[in-house]
């Protein structure tokens, strides 16, 4: 069994007051057309110095209002469904593909998950992960590199190098998707039951010569105002 590297009290400081950082250059972000109708950018919530992250699709209505990942019905459900396996949000980084509400919900454009990827490859640099749960298609196809959909890769662990680091991706269903079917919810709970066994596994190494395999067919941040309680930075 792998033990995580261990984390000094600078480095992780350090890491804390880059994720502000970039938090506060996001505010005013235009880099597509879907900061004209949102009410705020949706940053992300959760442990600067977390082994495990959610990648999501895009917020809704209540993430728009709130400025924070996964608040409505699919966040309820994730929580409980974390607190199967003994964990809480404290534990993990939440964060989505896009940072801003598309409207009226629909699926996020190619040239809007372009333009917010930078930010989604910054933070998985600084927090570095161990392993990034994609929920759903769009985080999936985005962070693996491959056009397979979630119903093909579900519940398999991938070995990728992503922000510089080795990290397993775990394609799991979105949570918004298994509140319209038992069959999809007993999926979900069952890939949830797998996660801490795949957290403590050793991570995968990558050569300087080595590629990436394809995928089968007390923590305070210091002078950062208002936006530790925005970020809900652990």
């Amino acid at each position: 069994m792998g033990a995580p590297v261990a984390v000094t009290d600078s480095q992780g400081k350090a890491r804390r007051d880059q994720l502000v950082e970039l938090y506060r250059e996001l505010q005013d972000c235009r880099k597509c057309p879907l900061a004209e109708g949102r009410t705020t950018v949706v940053f992300g919530t959760g442990n600067a110095d977390a082994d495990l992250m959610f990648v999501g699709e895009a917020p809704g209505f209540h993430e728009d209002q709130q400025g924070k990942p996964f608040v409505g019905r699919a966040g309820k459900l994730l929580d409980q469904l974390l607190g199967e396996i003994d964990l809480t949000r404290s534990d993990c980084f939440i964060a989505n593909t896009l940072k801003c509400r598309p409207p009226d919900n629909r699926d996020p454009l190619p040239a809007e998950i372009e333009a917010c990827r930078p930010h989604l490859e910054r933070q998985i640099e600084l927090i570095e992960p161990r392993v990034i749960c994609t929920l759903g298609n769009f985080a999936t196809k985005l962070l693996t590199g491959s056009p397979q959909g979630i119903t093909r890769v579900r519940g398999v662990p991938q070995a990728h190098e992503l922000g510089g680091r080795p990290v397993f991706l775990y394609p799991i269903f979105h949570p918004a998707a298994a509140l319209r079917t038992t069959a999809m919810l007993d999926q979900l709970r069952a890939d949830f039951q797998a996660l801490p066994r795949l957290l403590a596994d050793v991570l995968p190494s990558f050569g300087p010569a080595d590629d990436v395999p394809e995928p089968e067919p007390e923590r305070e941040l210091v002078g950062a105002g208002a936006e530790v309680d925005q970020l809900g930075l652990f």
